[in-house]
């Protein structure tokens, strides 16, 4: 009996757990934080058409942007001029400062690729993912 109690004390404490971190559910809202060179988290879930409220924080020494490519795109080994066509949306964010804004999240469902825009930053390994997911 102890151990039966034992195990569903550790899936109890396991279910509280992922609901914290939000358990993969989507947001309107998305909080990243930017270091040299890094987005945490790496990856957001939003919902399909809905507004998004992003809350961007650079804690880093340089500047960094936050770019969402359109489904299907990607800067592939560096970014460029070539690639600004692909931009779906992007923010940028100078050192030390924060930025709040808006945009409204694609409407296609499916996995968009996230980079930092300003030179070097993608080969450094400054990606995420934004996964949008259809709407309720």
């Amino acid at each position: 009996m102890k151990k039966h109690f034992t195990f569903v004390l550790l899936l109890s404490a396991f279910a509280l757990i992922l609901a914290a971190c939000g358990g993969g559910g989507s947001s309107t809202t998305i909080n990243v934080t930017m270091t040299d060179f890094h987005f945490e988290p790496m990856e957001f879930t939003v919902p399909a058409g809905e507004e998004i409220t992003v809350n961007a924080v650079n804690n880093g020494a340089v500047e960094h942007e936050f770019v969402i490519f359109k489904l299907g795109t990607d800067a592939g080994e560096k970014f460029g001029d070539e690639d600004e066509e692909n931009i779906y949306w992007e923010v940028e964010v100078m050192p030390g400062q924060s930025v709040t804004t808006t945009f409204t999240a694609p409407t296609e469902p499916g996995e968009y690729y996230v980079t930092c825009g300003i030179e070097g930053h993608l080969e450094a390994g400054m990606n995420a993912k934004l996964t949008v997911v259809a709407g309720d």
